[in-house]
């Protein structure tokens, strides 16, 4: 007898886990030591309530919204996870296709399978460009021309990585690519092998010997000084660093603890998010990832005060079941659900969803 395709995402996610080998399934589901915050981003979300409007004229609805002036065809954009290739063999470029044909947004990886230019020529609709400032910064300076070169459309600057954050699970399984892979965007510069280590997690070697520890504040600028695209901060969780963003020229700011994979007991992203976006009050735009498996989930992150919200690990899973169609099932899922979530919310629009749809009472956690 035939198995059923999945119909949401936990169920996409089980089916991952009997098609992955246990450690990329451990890299890509793990969080950091005891992994609370990886299970509060989704907890969190199940905590909030939608106080939902009636009797209005929900019969057309409308998804679309614009994201640093780009037209999307909803609210839910890709974010950037690396190694796409361990799930299927043509890693990046299904999901990239995905993206594009659902008519939505893929953060591209520095750490990806596939070149950025391969990826681009592959693509559908936009790329962003999710960066890390390595030690060498020439480097890093030569992918960022060429990340413009390809067309990608903005960069995203993750802020919240100096050094890698105590993955446990990848630590003992010795976590290393599979032979073949690589991160090959820096394989001209001499830093696209993560090796295996006697003892502990390579991309943890990875890490502590290229990604550069000493990024600060001034390196925005450093960025902005060498690119012409706008400018998107990755890994915020604080009020007083999402003014300072804004200060310093960024475009867009994502809330986000790297999935739980950084500093493990650090906030919920949707419990920091209103903080977040109420720092900010409209100068830039404001996203948020981590813990996102519902159509109700993106529902909330908009009503506190989301742009958009992003997506990880979900396209992964459906890229491990069935590549290509496997990213459009999920962002299919996705879809349907938060369509379904506006109409019994009473929302015809991603407009019309406001902070009244939570708790009456309180605007915050």
């Amino acid at each position: 007898m035939n198995q059923s395709p999945p119909v949401n995402l936990f169920e996409m996610e089980r089916l991952a886990e009997s098609r992955l080998s246990a450690t990329a399934f451990d890299y890509y589901f793990g969080g950091a030591q005891d992994e609370v915050t990886l299970r509060e981003n989704r907890a969190a979300y199940d905590r909030i309530t939608l106080y939902f409007r009636i009797l209005v004229d929900v019969s057309k609805r409308s998804l679309e919204t614009t994201v640093l002036g780009e037209r999307v065809s909803m609210p839910v954009l890709i974010a950037p996870t690396a190694f796409h290739r361990m799930a299927h063999a043509e890693g990046e470029l299904a999901s990239a296709r995905a993206a594009g044909d659902a008519g939505t947004i893929m953060l591209v990886s520095t750490l990806s399978n596939t070149s950025v230019e391969d990826i681009a020529a592959a693509a559908t609709g936009p790329l962003w460009f999710q960066l890390y400032i390595y030690k060498d910064r020439g480097a890093t300076r030569d992918l960022v021309a060429r990340v413009e070169k390809a067309g990608c459309t903005a960069i995203v600057l993750t802020v919240d990585a100096p050094i890698l954050g105590p993955r446990e699970r990848d630590i003992r399984n010795r976590f290393t690519l599979p032979d073949g892979l690589t991160v090959k965007n820096l394989l001209g510069a001499g830093q696209g092998t993560v090796a295996m280590e006697m003892y502990g997690s390579g991309l943890q070697s990875y890490v502590s010997n290229f990604i550069d520890p000493a990024i600060s504040w001034r390196d925005v600028e450093w960025l902005r000084g060498i690119t012409t695209l706008p400018i998107v901060l990755k890994g915020v969780v604080r009020a007083d660093d999402a003014r300072r963003a804004v200060e310093a020229g960024a475009r867009g700011i994502v809330v986000s603890n790297h999935g739980g994979r950084q500093l493990d007991t650090s906030p919920a992203t949707i419990d920091a998010l209103p903080y977040v976006a109420d720092a900010v009050a409209g100068r830039a735009e404001v996203y948020v990832d981590g813990g996102i498996r519902r159509g109700t989930d993106v529902v909330k992150a908009l009503a506190r005060g989301a742009r958009a919200v992003m997506v990880g690990r979900p396209v992964l899973w459906g890229l491990a079941v069935d590549g290509e169609p496997g990213v459009a099932r999920v962002l299919e899922i996705l879809r349907n659900e938060f369509d379904t979530a506006l109409a019994l919310c009473g929302c015809p629009s991603v407009t019309d969803v406001t902070a009244d749809l939570l708790r009456p009472d309180s605007k915050r956690p």
